[in-house]
């Protein structure tokens, strides 16, 4: 199993972008330009690509990657399952296809030897303790390897996903394109919080 390429995500992002102009609703708009997790996920009523069962999994791995807390939504709110489903669907790229249902088909019978069950079926703690053994690919166990590498995939969608958000957006509270009459230097908060300081610089 392959792990995605850095090229490979920019190719998912291409895609998605590409696709926003017939595929956005009239009237609607994106807060930077490009298609948006949220408004793929508005538009899919089921998923393309995934089966039912698969798009459950990935619906679940995507929240316990990214869970919503007090400051924003979770993967899921963000639409993050619908927009890798479109993704892989529209990418042209049958290997990563191939990886990720690979990916999810190992995952559900690493479950099914431990547990008995699916990934889905599993308990909360039961998913932790799989997830716990993979999601850091230098210390997994050369026999988890395939699923280290599959999950490393999947975060890194989820992660592209998340943060092309509408949701993402707001979580990062970016406010680029905004005329600022004038700059005063970092704030301390800021440089309170990075450790660092330095003299403004003076105007004659």
């Amino acid at each position: 199993m392959s792990d995605l390429t850095r090229r490979d995500l920019v190719t998912l992002l291409g895609v998605t972008a590409a696709a926003a102009a017939c595929g956005r609703p009239r009237g609607s708009k994106s807060a930077h330009g490009g298609r948006q997790a949220d408004s793929t996920a508005a538009l899919m009523k089921a998923p393309q690509f995934f089966t039912p069962h698969e798009f459950a999994t990935v619906t679940i791995l995507a929240d316990l990657i990214i869970p919503a807390d007090e400051r924003s939504g979770g993967a899921t709110e963000a639409g993050a399952p619908a927009y890798i489903d479109f993704a892989l669907r529209e990418v042209e790229d049958d290997a990563m296809r191939l990886a990720m249902r690979g990916g999810l088909a190992w995952l559900d019978a690493e479950s099914g030897r431990r547990f008995g069950r699916t990934f889905v079926d599993a308990s909360p703690a039961q998913r932790t303790a799989i997830l716990d053994d993979i999601a850091w690919p230098t210390r997994t166990p050369p026999a988890l390897a395939n699923g280290a590498a599959f999950f490393s995939d999947l975060r890194d969608l989820v992660a592209t996903a998340f943060w092309s958000s509408r949701t993402g957006v707001r979580d990062l509270q970016y406010q680029g394109n905004v005329a600022l009459p004038e700059w005063t230097g970092c704030p301390d908060a800021a440089l309170r919080k990075l450790g660092v300081s330095y003299e403004p610089e003076r105007t004659t």
